[in-house]
């Protein structure tokens, strides 16, 4: 590449723990890309802003949530305004408005990664004005993009039908190629008996994600406990009902993970779980990443029904699915994996051969012939 293209990542969030931004950033920059990131963090305790190529601001939202957006607009437009960017990606909805507004002016390619259906998502289910109002500012931003990226095929045709758009590359929450040298210990770590299977929820801690069903069945079963990894706006909440339904002892919150340790955590856990609920058209599109990073530290998966998932799970022979609040389901499942060794061990190797094409390296090589 004679001259480096400079690009500009942006997202509502922290780098440090969201795999599709730094695989983003890694990979652009492994190409020759002069790239750049600009985030806001909110939620990590005792967070501080630190700046460079990846750059993160520290943001809060006492006393108020108005304020919150404006410093993050303000920081936002001001780096946009104070550099020449040749690729500016909206990692967000709430990034698009400026990166487009400012990039069209400054003749920057601007690149939507539409992970969600920002328009549909639960946390808005019953929020109708604030539904409308991101669902109307989708509508007119995303035309306007030269390229928009989703995370799965059905995303894709609904983005197309819904905004009358063409310009869609599906390139999936896959993680990076890596194994596991030193799997995490879950018994010594947290002094778990050894009895015990461990669980594994890991992501970011919100509602509709399926954890009042897991916490549900554990008081149904002492084979097992919960280990979650991840933070979120609902991570008190759901301390606090773990507390309530006296799960103390076979729930563990172990916060944020970096990325380049989280092989390892994943690894550690007998099954992993994405019981994601049916209740939004965005949940019902869910493809996350943490399906492909149970699948590439090959523990088998176990999920809901839900078609994009279950399309991945029944193409690779890597787990299970199971209806939403079933749990007699899943506990049948998770005993049968326990009593089944051979059945255990081969869906482990069939997530190791499945893990050979599901990574980011053969995903992400197809975005280089779009731009």
């Amino acid at each position: 590449m004679p001259d480096k293209k400079k690009v500009l990542i942006t997202f509502l969030g922290n780098i440090d723990y969201d795999t599709r931004c730094n695989n983003l950033f890694n990979s652009l920059s492994d190409k020759g890309y002069d790239v750049e990131f600009t985030g806001f963090d909110w939620l990590t305790e005792n967070f501080s802003t630190f700046k460079g190529k990846k750059t993160v601001y520290k943001l809060s939202k006492k006393p108020l949530s108005l304020f919150f957006y404006l410093k993050f607009y303000y920081i936002l437009k001001l780096k946009l305004l104070t550099k020449k960017y040749d690729i500016i990606f909206a990692e967000d909805l709430y990034c698009l408005p400026v990166c487009v507004i400012i990039g069209k002016i400054k003749k920057a390619k601007v690149i939507y990664d539409c992970r969600e259906l920002f328009g549909f998502l639960a946390g808005l289910k019953n929020k109708k004005l604030l539904q409308k109002f991101w669902s109307t500012v989708e509508r007119i931003f995303i035309r306007k993009a030269d390229l928009i990226l989703t995370t799965g095929e059905m995303d894709s045709e609904f983005i197309r039908n819904q905004y009358n758009v063409k310009n869609d590359l599906v390139i999936r929450n896959l993680p990076i190629y890596k194994k596991s040298n030193s799997p995490i210990n879950y018994y010594s770590l947290l002094g778990i008996d050894k009895s015990k299977k461990v669980l594994l929820y890991q992501g970011v801690v919100l509602h509709g994600r399926g954890l009042k069903m897991i916490f549900e069945f554990l008081q149904t079963s002492d084979d097992f406990v919960l280990v979650v990894i991840g933070g979120g706006e609902m991570l008190d909440y759901y301390k606090q009902l773990s507390e309530k339904m006296s799960l103390q002892n076979k729930v563990f919150f172990i916060g944020k993970i970096p990325q380049d340790k989280l092989i390892d955590y994943t690894a550690g856990a007998f099954a992993g779980l994405s019981l994601i609920e049916n209740v939004s058209l965005s949940y019902y599109y869910a493809l996350p990443n943490k399906l492909f990073e149970y699948i590439m530290a090959e523990i088998p998966v176990i999920a809901t029904n839900l078609p994009q998932m279950k399309k991945i799970i029944d193409d690779f022979s890597v787990g299970f699915v199971v209806e939403e609040s079933d749990i007699l389901k899943l506990n049948e499942v998770l005993s049968k994996l326990i009593i089944d060794h051979n059945l255990y061990n081969q869906l482990k190797l069939n997530c190791r051969i499945a893990s050979q094409s599901l990574n980011w390296e053969k995903e992400f090589d197809r975005f280089f012939l779009k731009i």
